[in-house]
C-alpha cells in the first residue's frame, strides 16, 4: 500500500498525529498545586527542602506539574497545614508528623520518638521495610497520603539556663518542648511549655522558661538562645533521626497518573538526601560559632538518659494499652531498631568510634 493510501485508510492527518504523539505525553496533564510548609523562610534548610522538591517535580515533568510552596502562615499557620491538606483547601503540605500527636500519638512514630531510630535507620524502615506503606494505611483515617521528604539527622538537646547534672535537676524545670517528648520529660518532673518560635527568646530572657529545644547548630546559631541560656546539651534523644514528610490530599493523590505519583515520591527521595546532607555539611561550622559565642557544650549524663529511657518505655506501654495503631507500629519500630543496632555495633559504631578517637589524638 502506498503511503498516501495508508494514511487515508487510518483517517489521514488526524491518525498520523495520533501515531506521532507519545503515549506518555497524553498521561501528563498540566497541574498547578499549592503546598503549605510548616516552616518559615528563615529556616532556609527546612523550608528550602520544600523548594527542592517542587523544583524536582517541575523538571521531571517538563514543567507540566508545578508546585508553589507557601511559608508557614501565608495560607494557614504552620501547625494547621495537615488539616488544610486533608480538607482540600490545598493539595499538599510539607511538615513533620510529630506535630500532630494531638490527633493521634501514632503520628510521632513516622518522624521521631524518644530513643527511636537514627536518620539512616528511619529512611531504611520507611523505604525498605514497608514503613511508608504501613503508615499510609494509618493516614487514610485523616484523608492524606504521605511520603518521606527530608530528615534533619540527630538533633541537639537544647539550651538550658543552668547545668543539668542529675535527674533531680529536671524537677520543676520549665522547658519549651511538646508532643511525645514533653510527655516523657513530664514523668521526670519537667513542666513542658508550648511556645511559638518568636516567643522563645524573650521567655528565656525573662526566666519564664528555663530551657528550650530547637533543631541543631545550623538553625540554633541563628536564634541566639545561647546568649541567655548558655548550657547547650546533647543529644536530643527524642529526635535521633526525625523524618520530614510531604502529605497529599488523598483524593488528589488517587487522581494522579501513576507517573506523577512516581515523580512526587522520587522528588521526596531527593529532598531527603538534600536536607540530611545539607545539615551534615553546615552543622560543624555552626557549632564552632556557637562555642566561640559562649555556648557551653554539655552531654546529658547517663543517669539522665537511663531515667528518660525508662520513662519512655513506661509511656509506650500506657499508650499501647489504649491505641492499637500505636502499639502495632511502635512494636515494629523497636524490633527494627534492635535488629539495626545488631549490625551498627559491628561496623558503623566501631569505625566511627575509632575515627573520633583518632581525631581527638590529632
Amino acid at each position: 500500500m502506498k503511503r498516501r493510501q495508508f494514511l487515508g485508510a487510518l483517517g489521514g492527518g488526524a491518525a498520523a498525529a495520533a501515531i506521532a504523539k507519545p503515549a506518555i505525553a497524553q498521561s501528563m496533564p498540566e497541574l498547578k498545586w499549592r503546598m503549605a510548609s510548616s516552616f518559615p523562610k528563615s529556616l532556609d534548610t527546612l523550608y528550602g527542602t520544600g523548594e527542592v522538591l517542587a523544583k524536582q517535580v517541575a523538571e521531571m515533568t517538563d514543567n507540566k506539574f508545578q508546585i508553589q510552596q507557601f511559608a508557614a502562615g501565608e495560607i494557614v499557620p504552620g501547625l494547621q497545614v495537615l488539616d488544610a491538606t486533608a480538607s482540600g483547601t490545598i493539595e499538599m503540605c510539607h511538615s513533620v508528623s510529630y506535630y500532630y500527636v494531638g490527633k493521634d500519638p501514632t503520628f510521632a512514630i513516622a518522624s521521631a520518638v524518644p530513643f527511636g531510630l537514627n536518620a539512616r535507620q528511619q529512611i531504611a524502615w520507611m523505604t525498605q521495610k514497608g514503613g511508608t506503606e504501613q503508615f499510609n494505611e494509618f493516614y487514610k483515617k485523616f484523608n492524606v497520603y504521605g511520603f518521606p521528604a527530608g530528615n534533619t539527622g540527630a538533633q541537639m538537646g537544647g539550651f538550658f539556663r543552668k547545668e543539668i547534672n542529675t535527674v533531680e535537676d529536671l524537677s520543676g524545670l520549665k522547658m519549651r518542648i511538646g508532643g511525645i517528648a514533653g510527655q516523657v520529660l513530664q514523668k521526670l518532673g519537667v513542666v513542658p511549655q508550648q511556645l511559638a518560635g518568636a516567643d522563645i527568646y524573650p521567655a528565656l530572657e525573662k526566666g519564664t522558661i528555663d530551657a528550650t529545644e530547637w533543631v541543631g547548630p545550623y538553625d540554633d546559631e541563628k536564634l541566639g538562645f545561647y546568649k541567655v541560656a548558655p548550657f547547650y546539651y546533647y543529644p536530643g534523644f527524642w529526635e535521633g533521626g526525625p523524618m520530614v514528610h510531604a502529605y497529599v490530599n488523598l483524593d488528589k493523590w488517587n487522581e494522579l497518573p501513576k507517573s506523577y505519583q512516581a515523580v512526587l515520591t522520587n522528588a521526596g527521595f531527593t529532598a531527603t538526601t538534600y536536607m540530611l546532607s545539607r545539615y551534615d555539611a553546615l552543622n560543624p561550622g555552626a557549632l564552632r560559632k556557637l562555642i566561640a559565642g559562649g555556648a557551653k557544650l554539655r552531654p546529658f549524663s547517663n543517669e539522665i538518659l537511663e531515667a528518660c529511657l525508662k520513662a519512655t518505655n513506661e509511656l509506650w506501654a500506657e499508650i499501647s494499652a489504649k491505641n492499637e495503631d500505636f502499639k502495632k507500629l511502635i512494636t515494629e519500630m523497636q524490633s527494627f531498631r534492635n535488629d539495626e543496632y545488631f549490625w551498627w555495633q559491628v561496623a558503623e559504631y566501631s569505625y566511627n568510634t575509632f575515627m573520633i578517637r583518632s581525631r581527638t589524638r590529632g
